[in-house]
């Protein structure tokens, strides 16, 4: 008989939507102050600034069944001016990096939600090695530079491929690619 190693269950399918509960805001910020402070060390203690008092957060929930397990992705939109909304913070944790469907309908639902809100430009600073992603998701470069000591690209949305989407608290589901 062969004894497999352990392996934590990882579950098949992830709700992607407007962070609508205290517990979803506290685990999105602890996933961010992780990636953004413990594992890239870009700012030293937390990630938080003044766009967090007004943006409003997106999480990517680890479902079992019909309950929300826990936080595995995050990211935030905020209205600039009017029309003008901008995207920051993506962060997934790393465990379900893996699973890919997870960062791209993070950024789905972010347009997509902003777009049923009156956008009319979106913009977000990507990290260079995440380009290719936003690339993929019909993302065009407006300029590089560097901010935080980190080559950064500002992207722009094709908003003509995000539909809006007038239900972001109930949101999107992503599922996990099944193993070969």
């Amino acid at each position: 008989m062969i004894i497999e190693p352990f392996s934590p269950f990882r579950t098949s399918e992830y709700q992607v939507k407007f962070a609508t509960s205290a517990w979803e805001r506290d685990e999105a910020h602890a996933l961010r102050r992780d990636v953004f402070c413990r594992e890239q060390q870009i700012f030293e203690t937390d990630d938080r600034d003044a766009i967090d008092d007004y943006a409003t957060p997106i999480v990517a929930l680890s479902m079992l069944g019909v309950a929300a397990d826990r936080v595995v992705g995050t990211v935030r939109i905020h209205e600039e001016q009017p029309g003008v909304w901008w995207g920051a913070r993506l962060a997934v944790h790393e465990d379900f990096r893996k699973i890919g469907a997870l960062g791209a309908t993070l950024i789905r639902l972010a347009v997509s939600s902003a777009n049923a809100m009156g956008c009319h430009t979106f913009l977000a600073n990507v990290q260079v090695q995440n380009g290719l992603l936003f690339r993929r998701l019909h993302w065009d470069v407006v300029e590089e530079f560097e901010v935080y000591g980190k080559p950064h690209l500002r992207m722009k949305a094709d908003l003509s491929r995000y539909p809006p989407c007038a239900t972001p608290e109930a949101g999107f589901v992503a599922l996990a690619k099944r193993a070969a």
